[in-house]
């Protein structure tokens, strides 16, 4: 029986966030104490004791998560070292510091990179995504390529479970695909509170702009599988590792797959390491059987 740890993305952020694992874990501590120092701002304090504004900040959020989640795993200690690892967006920077193909160091500052990045694709492109809930991949894929023509764009952003998709794309074509999407039937078709169209072509140039920094980034061998937004495929190469990581902000993300090829891999063990439980109630839609907890 395989343990995998699993990693969550943007959206899981909340005040008070980490400041347990500060005030009682020495390496927390350092660890919490050296993101300051690498990012320039004090983000524990806007973690620990700010207000939901500033924390939704997106300068703030995708730090603020990685940090969370990643000083969880590696405060667990060597002896509970994952067997194979993957994170949902954002949460794959994670997976890769929690699998020593990244420094924290590198990972912080590459998650920094990411976020300002997107923020200023979302200022060039306007954009907007939406929860599909009760149709088929198949139908909300149908919708979408009906949907993305004349200039609109709009594609399957999220595949998260069985039965909930997040779509994404400009405004019009999200609204316009959520009305059609009730028509065949989605019990849900909710626009999301975000401004960016993430994991779409409207991200090209948040990509072009953090390919560079990743480029730049040394990577090692992880010292586990990791497996991968893009195809949901297991990696160790460093090499490939980066060419993936690259292609990710304008790629899906592929959680349903990532999850099934983990427990075809023998993963029954599954650990969300990080804010919030998204994740674990995605994976028991996935498959019922395995163990799903948090720390």
């Amino acid at each position: 029986m395989k343990k995998a740890f699993v990693f969550p993305g943007q959206g899981a952020q909340f005040v008070g966030m980490g400041k347990d694992l500060y005030e009682q874990n020495p390496l927390a501590k350092q660890l919490f104490d050296k993101a300051n120092e690498v990012l320039g701002f004090d983000i524990t304090h806007v973690m620990f004791e700010g207000t939901d504004e500033e924390l939704k900040q997106t300068k703030v959020t995708q730090p603020a998560i990685f940090l969370h989640s990643v000083i969880s795993a590696l405060c667990l200690g060597a002896e509970f070292a994952p067997e194979m690892v993957a994170g949902h967006s954002l949460g794959e920077f994670s997976a890769l510091v929690a699998a020593g193909a990244l420094s924290f160091e590198d990972g912080l500052r590459l998650v920094y990179a990411r976020a300002l990045a997107m923020q200023k694709a979302c200022e060039i492109a306007p954009g907007t995504m939406a929860a599909i809930i009760g149709l088929s991949d198949e139908q909300v894929e149908r919708i979408c390529a009906e949907v993305s023509k004349d200039g609109n764009i709009v594609i399957p952003a999220n595949y998260n479970c069985p039965g909930q998709l997040v779509i994404s794309g400009n405004v019009e074509a999200v609204n316009a695909a959520c009305v059609k999407m009730k028509e065949a039937g989605a019990k849900r078709a909710l626009p999301l509170p975000v401004s960016g169209a993430f994991h779409s072509p409207l991200m090209q140039p948040a990509k072009d702009e953090l390919q560079t920094a990743i480029e730049q980034t040394s990577f090692n061998k992880p010292n586990c599988p990791v497996y991968q937004n893009v195809d949901a495929k297991p990696y160790t190469d460093p090499a490939a590792i980066k060419q993936n990581l690259i292609a990710q902000l304008t790629s899906s993300v592929r959680w349903t797959n990532t999850v099934e090829n983990m427990i075809a891999d023998g993963a029954q063990d599954f650990t969300e390491c990080g804010p919030g439980k998204a994740l674990q109630g995605m994976i028991g839609r996935i498959n019922k059987q395995v163990a799903v907890h948090g720390i």
